[in-house]
Formats: structure tokens, sequence, C-alpha cells
């Protein structure tokens, strides 16, 4: 015979390991510094700028 489970400590382990698993995911999409989004943005409207330089007139 195994030993009983409580079913309420598992229901409660599962729900912290959801939990950790979202914020894992969390910290990956959006765990980045004030500084290196406004580095990132920075450039992309020198990357947009320079294209535009380039495009010819008609």
């Amino acid at each position: 015979m195994g030993k009983p489970v409580n079913l309420n400590r598992y229901r409660k382990d599962k729900a912290r390991a959801e939990k950790k698993a979202r914020a894992d995911r969390n910290a990956v999409t959006f765990g980045r510094t004030k500084a290196e989004k406004d580095l990132d943005k920075a450039r992309n409207v020198q990357d947009a700028r320079r294209l535009d330089e380039h495009k010819r007139d008609e």
C-alpha cells in the first residue's frame, strides 16, 4: 500500500509551479531595463533615418 497523498498540497504545489513558469516567461519578455529599451528605440530611429536617406527621388 502506498503512502497517502495530500491533494491540497499537490494542488498548491502545481499552482506555484504554474506561477513560477509564468513569471519566468514574463521576465524574458518584459525584463529589460529602461536604458536597454531607450537604446533599442534610438537604434531603430537611426536605422529608419538611414534607410530613408538612401531612397531615390522620383
